[in-house]
C-alpha cells in the first residue's frame, strides 16, 4: 500500500502507536493465574549474581515462544523485540540480555533441577486454580522422530542424572530409519488438560511405562481411585495387578491377539449378544450422515486374569471397517493383476517359484487381505512354431514347436472368511476394573 492510501492520523494531543500482541495477552493471563513464574523461580533459582538474565525469566520467554512463534533459541531476542514491551514476561532491560547462551544456561539449570517435582507442582496448582476434575485420566504415548546421529545422546549419566537415549525403536511415524524418543502424556477427561508428561528412551516399549506413570499420577491426584484409561499396552498382568493392588481403577483395550477376543467372535457367529444402547447422537461431522450409535454388553466369560470384559459396538466404526476392507481388497486385486501381467511378459525376470511367492505374500501383507484372497500359482505353457530349416515357407515346410513354461497366478475371494469378519465389524473388547 502506498503512502497515499494510508489512513491519516488527525493532529492533536494524542500520539498513535502500533504494538504487536498476538495471543500473548491470553497466554499471559493463564500463566499468571497459574503462578508459573513463581514455580519456575523455586525450581530453577538464579544463585549466580553475575547472571544478567534470571533462569526463570529465560525459561518463561522460551515457553511463550514455543506457544506463539516456535523460533529457534538463537532468534529469541529478535522475536521478543517484535512484540510489545513486556509481552514475553521481560522488560526492555532483560530483553537486551536475551541470547542463545543465556537461555542455554537456563535450560542447563533446568536439567539439573528436580523436574518431576516441578511438573507435579504445576499439575497441582493447575488443578487447584482451575478446578480440574481428576476422576478420569487418559494416557497415551507416541514416538518423536529426530534427524541426525546424536552419537552422544546414548543415555549417559550427566551430573548425577541420566539423559534420555535417542536411538532406534518401533517408530509410530513409520520411519524406522530415524532415531527417536518416546513421549508419554496423560490428560484429564475434563477438557483434555495435560497433567503428567514423561520422556523415555527411543527403544522403550509402551507396555513398561504405565506403572511409573500411574504412580506419578497418584501423587498428583492425591488418591488412587481415579479411572486410568489407556490403550492395549496397559493390558498386561503386571500393569493391571499393580494398579489393582494399590486401589486404583483402569480401562484398557484388549489386544486382538488374545484368545478371549477370538472366542467371542466365534460365539458371535451363532448367537447375538444382548446389546444395550449406551450412546446415540448425530453424526459428529456430517449433518446428513448416519447416526453415531454405541452398544455395550458384558461378556459372560472373564479374562484370563479374571477381570470383567465389556464389548462395545460402534455403528460408524463398523461402516468404516467395511469400507476399508473393500478398498484394500480392490487395491490388492489391481496389484495382483499387475503382477499377472508381468509374469505373462516374455521379458519377465520372475522365473523362480520362490520369488513369485515372495511377491504374492508381500501384496497380501501390504493390504492385509491374506484371509480374504486365496492366490494360487499355476504353470502356463506358451507355444510358438518355427521353421525347421531356413528359406521361404511352402506346403511341405516342416515346423518345430517351441514351448516356454512360465508362472501365472489366479485368485478368488473367500466369501466365508469375509462373512465371518463382517459379523464382528465395529466391535472391540474393553478390560476394566471399574
Amino acid at each position: 500500500m502506498s503512502s497515499a492510501h494510508l489512513p491519516s492520523v488527525p493532529a492533536g494531543p494524542f500520539d498513535f502507536h502500533a504494538q504487536r500482541l498476538g495471543p500473548l495477552p491470553i497466554v499471559n493471563h493463564f500463566l499468571e493465574r497459574l503462578g508459573l513464574d513463581a514455580i519456575l523461580e523455586r525450581a530453577v533459582p538464579t544463585d549466580d549474581s553475575r547472571c544478567e538474565l534470571p533462569y526463570a525469566k529465560g525459561l518463561g520467554v522460551l515457553l511463550r515462544s514455543i506457544i506463539v512463534e516456535r523460533e529457534p533459541i538463537y532468534r529469541q531476542q529478535e522475536t521478543v523485540l517484535t512484540f510489545a514491551a513486556g509481552a514475553f514476561g521481560v522488560d526492555e532491560k532483560l530483553a537486551a540480555h536475551l541470547s542463545d547462551d543465556g537461555i542455554g544456561r537456563a535450560l542447563d539449570r533446568l536439567f539439573n533441577a528436580d523436574r518431576t517435582a516441578l511438573l507435579t507442582n504445576v499439575a497441582l496448582e493447575m488443578t487447584r486454580k482451575f478446578d480440574l476434575e481428576l476422576d478420569r485420566l487418559h494416557n497415551d504415548s507416541t514416538s518423536i522422530k529426530l534427524s541426525g546421529q546424536y552419537r552422544q545422546a546414548s543415555g549417559r549419566s550427566m551430573r548425577g542424572k541420566r539423559a534420555a537415549w535417542i536411538t532406534y525403536g518401533l517408530s509410530k511415524d513409520h520411519r524406522p530409519d530415524l532415531k527417536q524418543l518416546l513421549f508419554i502424556l496423560t490428560t484429564s477427561a475434563d477438557g483434555g488438560v495435560p497433567v503428567q508428561f514423561r520422556c523415555a528412551d527411543g527403544n522403550v516399549s509402551d507396555a513398561v511405562t504405565h506403572i511409573d506413570t500411574w504412580d506419578a499420577l497418584r501423587k498428583v491426584a492425591g488418591r488412587a481411585d481415579f479411572l486410568y484409561v489407556a490403550d492395549s499396552k496397559l493390558c498386561t498382568r503386571e500393569n493391571m495387578d499393580h494398579i489393582d493392588l494399590k486401589g486404583g481403577r483402569f480401562v484398557t483395550v484388549m489386544p486382538r491377539t488374545r484368545l478371549e477376543d477370538a472366542d467371542f467372535r466365534k460365539r458371535l457367529q451363532e448367537e447375538e449378544p444382548a446389546w444395550e444402547l449406551v450412546w446415540n447422537r448425530p453424526h459428529p461431522r456430517r449433518k446428513s450422515g448416519p447416526r453415531d450409535r454405541w452398544w455395550a454388553v458384558r461378556d459372560s466369560l472373564p479374562s484370563r486374569e479374571a477381570w470383567p470384559v465389556v464389548w462395545v459396538h460402534s455403528s460408524l466404526l463398523a461402516l468404516r471397517q467395511e469400507r476399508t476392507r473393500r478398498e484394500q481388497m480392490l487395491e490388492a486385486e489391481h496389484t495382483l493383476a499387475d503382477l499377472k501381467g508381468k509374469l505373462a511378459s516374455p521379458k519377465s525376470r520372475l522365473r523362480e517359484e520362490g520369488k513369485v511367492e515372495e511377491r504374492i505374500a508381500a501384496i497380501l501383507k501390504r493390504f492385509s487381505v491374506g484371509d480374504y484372497l486365496k492366490v494360487r500359482k499355476v504353470i502356463r505353457e506358451d507355444h510358438r512354431f518355427r521353421q525347421s530349416r531356413r528359406g521361404r515357407p511352402g506346403p511341405d515346410t516342416a515346423y518345430r514347436r517351441i514351448t516356454r513354461r512360465r508362472w501365472d497366478i489366479e485368485w478368488e475371494t473367500d466369501e466365508a472368511a469375509l462373512a465371518y469378519d463382517r459379523k464382528s465389524d465395529g466391535m472391540y473388547p474393553l478390560l476394566t476394573r471399574a
